[in-house]
């Protein structure tokens, strides 16, 4: 299935904005097995901190590439440079040293002292204040297992916190998220650092995406109405197939507006665009998907990786989402009578 990026990325811009406002995701190969996963005792945090231990120097270079020496942990690798200092405060702060300093191993995608300056310093010293949203936001850089530059591939990946991100391979370099890699395979003893020059914060709830994106407003609208804005934030995960608001205005006035005043026909439609569980562009198959409505969808796969479900056509994929992900529908589909 072709993925539309653009949309994609715009969309995970203005969630980041809309989660920095507030002071507060194609399995691709670099998704790693249970054996490499964080176990629970790693990320219980207590109240650890940097200790003088950290900052010992061995005369070992972090720079891409081979060390001279043995390398250090990843803590004590961020301590050591300069460039990272709010990264190590941020850190401290959530109780994350300790984790950090495990035996992982953990890819983390760190941001430079510049990337948290993007953020405003109001918003920045709630989020240092706000010890859940901070841990939250950090362990959304940082994958489990160890990940070099040489093995990255453009898909999907699922960050420490369970939520996924779009990694982008691209002619102009790599991109997780917002951000952009602008360092590499910095080698730690319990893991690899790539340098990130933005903060990439976790998605927001398929509503809250969806209303980021600003063109859903109707579906908004359409939620609000049948009263199933609280099921689509709940944990899901969901695949839904959003009609864009220029798919409502095919719609004749008339009939739009008495479906959106009959609120038993509106849910049955609106359910009709749902799917249980997440359902990525690479996972989608030719053939019929059970919706939330109970009434099966005819997913058709062109010659082209063209998608259509029903006589809609897709037309962006993979908008993510906390709990789920989004596909864009140039059609509102109907359940059959």
């Amino acid at each position: 299935m072709r993925i539309f990026r653009s949309f994609a990325q715009a969309s995970l811009l203005l969630t980041a904005t809309a989660l920095i406002g507030c002071g507060s995701t194609t399995t691709s190969s670099t998704a790693t097995t249970g054996e490499d996963a964080a176990t629970s005792t790693d990320t219980a945090s207590g109240t650890d901190a940097v200790t003088a231990a950290d900052t010992t120097t061995t005369g070992d270079t972090t720079t891409t590439g081979d060390t001279t020496a043995a390398p250090k942990t990843i803590v004590a690798i961020a301590v050591g440079d300069p460039q990272f200092s709010t990264l190590v405060s941020a850190v401290t702060a959530a109780g994350l040293v300790d984790t950090l300093k495990g035996a992982g191993p953990f890819t983390v995608f760190a941001p430079t002292n510049d990337a948290f300056a993007k953020i405003p310093k109001a918003d920045l010293d709630a989020l240092l204040a706000d010890k859940a949203k901070l841990t939250a936001v950090l362990t959304h850089h940082a994958i489990a297992g160890k990940v070099e530059a040489k093995d990255v591939k453009t898909g999907i990946v699922t960050m420490l916190d369970g939520t996924d991100v779009l990694l982008t391979v691209g002619k102009d370099g790599v991109t997780i998220g917002a951000a952009k890699i602008v360092k590499t395979d910095i080698q730690a003893s319990n893991g690899v650092i790539h340098v990130i020059d933005t903060v990439i914060l976790p998605p927001a709830d398929i509503v809250d995406t969806a209303v980021g994106a600003g063109t859903f407003k109707t579906l908004a609208a359409a939620l609000t109405a049948a009263d199933l804005i609280a099921t689509l934030k709940g944990k899901g995960p969901f695949t839904v197939f959003a009609p864009n608001d220029e798919a409502f205005a095919k719609i004749a006035q008339a009939d739009l507006g008495a479906i959106l005043a009959d609120k038993a026909l509106l849910t049955s439609i609106l359910t009709y665009h749902v799917v249980s569980g997440k359902v990525y562009a690479k996972d989608v198959k030719a053939g019929t998907v059970k919706t939330v409505n109970g009434a099966n969808l005819t997913i058709a796969v062109d010659g082209t990786g063209g998608v259509t479900v029903n006589n809609a056509k897709v037309i962006a994929t993979d908008v993510i989402a906390s709990n789920g992900v989004i596909h864009m529908i140039d059609t509102v589909v109907t359940p059959p009578k």
